[in-house]
């Protein structure tokens, strides 16, 4: 019985070889196949190794080659579950690498998380631009806005800066005031002010989908603010006001 599982692994090896291989007529390596076979050699090796238990670090790492080459051909998901149940497979024998595979496919989930948030936010920016331009043929321009508010905090998730600053400039409204200090604390990485105005009725009425964006905007540098920097910038011995009360009549009194 120990022998034939032995033939299976290796053969499932020998396979796994060949579909990486490329040729005259194989111009590209065939990664979904050979992750699938270095799995079933890794897992026929396992079972067969259960005993045997100096021999499991083998089989855990065909388990990762196979890890790897889903994360290539694209299949973040399985690869995640592979590197999860080499874990369990090895946490009895070497609790430190089981931890380390724990790791990797907690990694593996959260980059998968952040491309999937990325493309949800792409196709929303793209989706409320398409109701912006539906609404202005009609001339609703109050909706206008409110969409103005929604693609502002989309892109912003996306830091994507340029394009929120963008939808402000282009906005059907007048009273913008509340975006432009949205961006501005978001410039000069303030996340007591972008907070202040997250948390104002403007936003928090909004749908509740983009009231909870709002909420959980956070500025780029994890909220160090570039004003408190240049607060601490100016000389010493300067009187507070004075830069004001010069300021406040440079251009004339008109």
């Amino acid at each position: 019985m120990a022998a034939q599982k032995i033939n299976e692994g290796l053969e499932h090896l020998a396979k796994a070889e060949k579909y990486l291989k490329t040729g005259f007529l194989k111009w590209k390596p065939d990664y979904d196949s050979a992750a699938s076979e270095y799995g079933k050699a890794a897992y026929e090796q396992a079972g067969m190794m259960l005993k045997e238990m100096q021999k499991l670090p083998e089989a855990v790492q065909l388990i990762e080659k196979a890890s790897t080459m889903y994360l290539e051909n694209g299949t973040p998901d399985t690869a995640a579950m592979a590197l999860e149940r080499a874990g369990k497979l090895i946490e009895n024998v070497d609790p430190a690498k089981a931890v380390q595979l724990y790791q990797q496919t907690a990694n593996v989930f959260e980059n998968e998380e952040r491309l999937r948030q990325a493309v949800e936010f792409d196709e929303a920016a793209l989706s409320i631009q398409k109701e912006k331009n539906i609404y202005k043929e009609i001339e609703n321009y109050p909706t206008c806005y409110k969409k103005t508010i929604a693609q502002v905090l989309v892109h912003l998730h996306r830091n994507d800066y340029v394009a929120a600053e963008r939808c402000v400039r282009e906005s059907y409204s007048e009273d913008c005031a509340a975006l432009e200090q949205l961006l501005e604390g978001y410039d000069q990485q303030d996340q007591e002010q972008v907070s202040e105005v997250c948390n104002s009725p403007l936003f928090k009425y909004m749908d509740n989908d983009y009231a909870k964006l709002g909420l959980s905007l956070v500025v780029p540098g994890g909220g160090i603010k570039k004003k408190a920097a240049a607060a601490q910038a100016k000389p010493e011995g300067t009187a507070p006001g004075a830069e004001e009360d010069e300021d406040e009549y440079a251009g004339g009194l008109c």
